[in-house]
């Protein structure tokens, strides 16, 4: 009994270690953005700011159209997160329910698309959307969330794999069809991984840099990521204004997680979706 409170107590220490060295950023972060620049600079660094400079998160806001990056940033991720947990779990239910020929083979080959690095089908990518005229437009970065994600597929089609086939006779005999099961069946009872995937999405597409970085160019499209690079030039940069303007655009997907992570957790839990 003892030894086991030993190993208890060991594992809580080193425990307690690893939050301190995982949060210890994200407190450098916030007491950045609290210090004025001439303390920010000087040597050796304060760890907690001498001088609380809480109108650094006004400044920040106010130094550029943060508002309207905002609300082109949340059009972005609703239509993305929408897409992505409709389609993928659309094609999960197939994948998972509906008997095909080559399914398992096909099956293997959407896992195979996941070894191919993004960067690789970046520029074909940019050259498709350049033909198709959507340039400096949303479309890029919303359109490909509606044609399926390998990963998320992966993730609901195992989650749908352990909820009992049973289910899926007994509609069936009673003449609904695949869409009505997927609808009023399959996604009520598997509100925990779509939140897993409506999480994953709405983190992706809200610190997405490269996306609006490579595809938009009217400055009153910009997104969030986009319009912290204000803070940024070669000769000089406005780090307290830059880890303000950051923490603001953190906080969204901190408040998401704690609201949601308890789905989160079931989600990513494949055995709580049932004996299949």
């Amino acid at each position: 009994m003892k030894s086991l409170r030993g190993s208890n107590l060991i594992v809580f220490l080193l425990l307690c270690i690893g939050s301190v060295l995982i949060l210890l950023p994200l407190w450098w972060m916030i007491s950045t953005s609290l210090k004025p620049m001439a303390e920010i600079l000087q040597f050796p660094p304060t760890f907690f700011p001498d001088d609380w400079q809480f109108s650094n998160y006004i400044k920040t806001w106010q130094a550029a159209p943060f508002t309207l990056y905002l609300v082109n940033t949340l059009f972005i991720t609703l239509l993305v997160v929408i897409g992505n947990v409709l389609v993928n779990a659309f094609v999960a239910y197939g994948f998972a329910k509906i008997q095909f020929p080559g399914r398992n083979v096909w099956f293997i080959i959407l896992l195979a698309t996941m070894m191919i690095p993004g960067f690789v089908t970046l520029v074909p990518q940019y050259i498709l959307f350049s033909r198709l005229g959507w340039l400096n437009t949303y479309l890029p970065l919303i359109v490909p969330a509606f044609f399926g994600s390998a990963f998320f597929i992966f993730l609901l089609r195992q989650f749908y794999l352990r909820i009992p086939n049973e289910l899926i006779e007994a509609a069936r005999m009673d003449g609904a069809s695949h869409f009505y099961i997927w609808w009023h069946i399959m996604l009520p009872l598997s509100k925990p991984i779509l939140a897993t995937v409506a999480i994953f999405s709405f983190n992706g597409a809200w610190n997405d840099f490269l996306g609006p970085l490579l595809y938009l160019n009217d400055e009153t499209k910009y997104t969030l990521q986009l319009g912290l690079q204000v803070f940024k030039s070669e000769a000089n940069t406005q780090w307290n204004l830059l880890m303000a303007g950051s923490l603001i655009v953190l906080l969204p997907v901190i408040i998401l997680f704690f609201i949601f992570q308890k789905y989160f957790i079931e989600g990513m839990d494949l055995s709580s979706g049932g004996k299949g």
